[in-house]
């Protein structure tokens, strides 16, 4: 039981990482020109963003402090946040695609399917809201499908030299493939840790077919005629 504490009094930290990685993505392009930005969109989806990674860090130290009533409390705002942070990223996407000459394919698949499986994680782990240590581990998951949100920006950003050494995904170098490379990473490791310390394999690894299916979505729903017609339908 020792161990499996380990997931809530530790798992503040991991996601005050995550934020820290989300606020350098976002540094220059947002937060430091937030007076800049072209219309509410923006602060919609930025606003929604920081409650949502600011709910993660507080969650965990809250079990820790033993406070589980007002967890639970704040665990119901996840049910207007979640859809919140759903409808927002969809109105940006839209609104960005449309000014566009022509359909982005890929992005369309890297924001849609990143929702789809950031919704069935986080559907499972409010489903198993009163099994802490499967809850604690799928809400862990969460923040996966957006990391390469964030790393692709840092990239870049900040080291725009490296994106030479990417592979070209349709024309463009896949700067995607390091966060999706990172996240699946640590998900493997996640998965050992699980089974060597707890004998569990009920969660990481069904985390990590998720965000493996995710990413072979990114990297080939774009030349199938029922992607491109399903997202011209979205558009139009």
């Amino acid at each position: 039981m020792k161990l499996e504490r380990t997931i809530f009094e530790k798992s503040h930290v991991y996601f005050l990482v995550f934020f820290l990685i989300v606020l350098a993505a976002f540094w220059f392009t947002y937060i430091t020109r937030i007076f800049e930005q072209e219309n509410y969109r923006m602060h919609l989806h930025g606003g929604i963003l920081f409650l949502w990674c600011l709910m993660l860090i507080i969650q965990p130290l809250l079990i820790k402090k033993k406070m589980h009533s007002v967890h639970r409390q704040i665990g119901k705002f996840s049910f207007v946040l979640v859809p919140a942070l759903v409808l927002t990223t969809l109105d940006l996407l839209f609104y960005r695609i449309k000014s566009l000459p022509t359909i982005d394919y890929i992005f369309m698949a890297l924001v849609i399917n990143s929702l789809i499986a950031f919704v069935i994680l986080y559907g499972l782990a409010i489903y198993n809201r009163k099994k802490s240590a499967v809850h604690a581990r799928y809400m862990m998951c969460t923040i996966f499908p957006f990391l390469s949100a964030a790393t692709d920006r840092i990239i870049s950003i900040y080291f725009p030299s490296a994106r030479q050494y990417f592979p070209l995904l349709d024309g463009q170098p896949n700067v995607m493939m390091f966060g999706f490379a990172l996240a699946d990473v640590i998900l493997i490791g996640l998965c050992i840790w699980d089974w060597r310390s707890h004998r569990r394999l009920n969660v990481f690894p069904f985390a990590l077919a998720i965000l493996l299916a995710y990413h072979y979505s990114v990297h080939t729903f774009y030349q199938y005629n029922f992607w491109k017609n399903f997202c011209a339908g979205l558009i139009h």
